[in-house]
């Protein structure tokens, strides 16, 4: 088989991915070595940037629909209740965050919403098919399958996990270290309705004997998330049914019968590690292949679909709009620092809770502030700015546009450039969207080249340069001869 990209691992990561390439119409192969998309609620909690994402994507309609907002903690000691607080910190949407808090809703969910859309885009998973070898030369990459099957492509994502294959055996090291040593266990359950607890609060027992217990209401359903975390480092971490029923018991007012069912249980450490590089030639590394965090302030996911949301436009404008290659460098480049500082955040989260401080999320874990401007592809040409002014490498805010929003204008698999209290130029690629507005204050002035991603690639009060930043990218070039000229020159 020949195609253009092939993913290996249909968690989040591969399915954003393929979903991007598909609406660009790169060819891609998804495989997957279960037989079947992930069963557990693992990482719940989608971010404001990333449903921005899901929006630009297409799915996040479904995304929301099956998902809520986050219930306020209630705490217990024993069969006492002491009180409620809010983990996430509350803020309400406005024109240029329409999507303002973090969403819940089980991972196994958000990877079916994403499949739906894959499928719908004409894409789909080789489930049951595992990467077995692979090789690759300046040409390309040579993909061995567990079907026998051998498969050249110009490049390969692995999206395969923490125990990634193809990080193992590309010989790529992760550097990290451990967060907490304490061992903990999650699962799935579903509780009966004569349990204690009720679905409209997260519960939690900070002080149960043995090490604290939280259970988390999932929307959909009567299932709860079970998290309880181990006092003794030397404990072992049992996802038997028979075993969460009797931890359940022995430290919360619930009874082993309260648990109707153990739908997915699963041990862990949290860690936090970084691969070393997240490219080898023309094989990349994304979501938990390349980085690994503590669940604590929902960044892994997220963190993981922003990989492939950088990563599919580069790969799309290279393959299909005639960028250089070089473009691709830009991936390792911006998502390596990305991660750095978004693995210190889940780090410092995870040992304040532990530690018995406040943990309420905020800002920081919302993912909106993240951006690069130390980026190549960040080029900024206007002076004089105020520190807070807007400038290349930003997120490109939403906004009333017309009849519609900027978010309206964005959406797709192109590049939009938007002439903000300044003439659009006379002649532009055709693949480029435009629009001109009236001075919008989260703007200012100035043209600005909204990158497929939603960031700003390029700012300047004229157009001058804006034609060699289109080549480098892939953008095109006029079909008139000479560069992008104002309007009013």
């Amino acid at each position: 088989m020949d195609t253009d990209v092939v993913i290996v691992g249909a968690g989040p990561t591969g399915l954003v991915l393929a979903i991007d390439l598909a609406r660009r119409g790169v060819r891609a192969l998804l495989v997957e070595k279960a037989d079947r998309l992930f069963l557990g609620s693992r990482g719940k909690g989608i971010q404001p940037r990333s449903q921005e994402v899901f929006d630009d994507l297409g799915a996040l309609p479904a995304i929301r629909a099956a998902g809520s907002p986050y219930p306020r903690m209630l705490g217990w000691e024993g069969a006492e209740r002491q009180g409620e607080w809010d983990m996430v910190e509350r803020s309400e949407p406005t024109e240029q965050v329409p999507y303002a808090e973090v969403l819940l809703i089980p991972q196994s969910r958000t990877q079916e919403v994403l499949y739906e859309r894959l499928v719908e885009l004409g894409g789909d998973v080789l489930f049951g098919t595992a990467l077995t070898g692979l090789r690759q030369s300046e040409e390309g990459v040579v993909a061995e399958l567990s079907t026998g099957e051998t498969v050249r492509a110009s490049y390969l994502v692995a999206s395969d996990g923490g125990r990634s294959t193809v990080r193992k055996a590309l010989g790529i090291g992760m550097t990290g270290e451990t967060v907490d040593p304490r061992p903990m266990l999650v699962a799935d359950v579903r509780l009966s309705p004569d349990a204690i607890v009720d679905r409209g609060n997260w519960h939690i027992w900070p002080k149960a004997p043995g090490g604290g217990v939280a259970l988390c209401p999932l929307p959909g359903g009567d299932q709860f998330q079970l998290i309880a975390a181990f006092e003794d480092e030397a404990a072992v971490e049992d996802t038997t049914p028979e075993a969460v029923r009797a931890l359940v018991a022995a430290r919360t007012p619930l009874t082993g019968a309260d648990i109707v069912e153990v739908v997915w249980a699963s041990g862990f450490r949290a860690r936090a590690a970084m691969a070393d590089r997240f490219r080898d030639g023309r094989v990349f590394l994304a979501g938990d292949a390349a980085h690994v965090h503590s669940p604590a302030g929902g960044q892994g996911l997220n963190t993981s679909v922003q990989d492939a949301y950088n990563l599919g436009w580069k790969l799309g404008q290279v393959l299909r709009h005639g960028a250089p290659p070089a473009l691709l460098d830009s991936y390792e480049a911006e998502r390596q620092s990305i991660a750095a500082d978004v693995l210190g955040i889940s780090t410092r989260i995870h040992r304040a809770g532990a530690g018995g401080e406040s943990t309420q999320r905020g800002a920081e874990v919302q993912q909106l502030g993240l951006g690069y401007r130390d980026s190549t592809l960040s080029v900024e040409t206007r002076d004089g700015l105020a520190d807070d002014a807007l400038r290349a490498g930003d997120r490109a805010p939403d906004g009333p546009c017309g009849e519609g929003r900027l978010f309206d204008l964005f959406r797709g698999p192109h590049f939009t450039l938007l002439g903000v209290g300044v003439p659009l130029p006379v002649s532009v690629p055709e693949q480029l969207r435009t629009a001109r507005l009236a001075a919008y204050e989260p703007y200012g002035t100035g043209l600005f080249l909204i990158r497929p991603d939603g960031y700003v690639g390029w700012a300047g009060a004229t157009a001058d340069g804006l034609d060699d930043y289109l080549t480098t990218v892939g953008g095109g070039r006029p079909e008139s001869a000479g560069a992008l000229v104002p309007a009013d020159a």
